[in-house]
């Protein structure tokens, strides 16, 4: 068996752990691994390989992870607060501390205010909490 299949073997264990194991951290080890494989057909000194995929590792690990998380953090947001949190409403029944009814999206929603909003107006969802939307009126 050849270096370069030992490399590319370490490589897809790494994809595999990086698969398994939540946090951008081994696909960083994946992809030094795969170069090196590639520079292990062409070089056939083990400490220069070591040396290569070190280097690899740190430099991935120091440049494309910080990029690669800022990039999952963003498309994290869904459910509620992605979809209805910071959007325009309409009032359909006055929106009082204690009872009131919103539409979003064709939907009817239960909603509460500090002060009473009437019908017709336009606010701004500011959190839900289950089933209930507090809102704000729109500036």
């Amino acid at each position: 068996m050849g270096a370069w299949q030992i490399w590319a073997g370490l490589g897809l264990l790494f994809l595999i752990l990086e698969m398994t194991v939540p946090g951008m951290f081994f696909l960083n080890f994946a992809a030094a691994a795969f170069i090196t494989a590639i520079c292990a057909i062409y070089i056939f000194n083990l400490a220069a390989l070591i040396i290569i995929f070190v280097a690899l590792s740190l430099v991935s690990l120091l440049v494309l992870r910080p990029i690669l998380v800022k990039k999952t953090q963003k498309n994290q947001e869904t459910g509620i607060a992605a979809k209805y949190i910071g959007k325009t409403a309409k009032v359909i029944e006055t929106v009082t501390p204690n009872s009131g009814v919103i539409s979003i999206y064709d939907e009817r929603w239960e909603a509460r205010a500090d002060h009473d909003i009437p019908a017709g107006s336009e606010v701004v969802i500011e959190r839900n909490e289950s089933l209930v939307m507090y809102v704000k009126e729109r500036e």
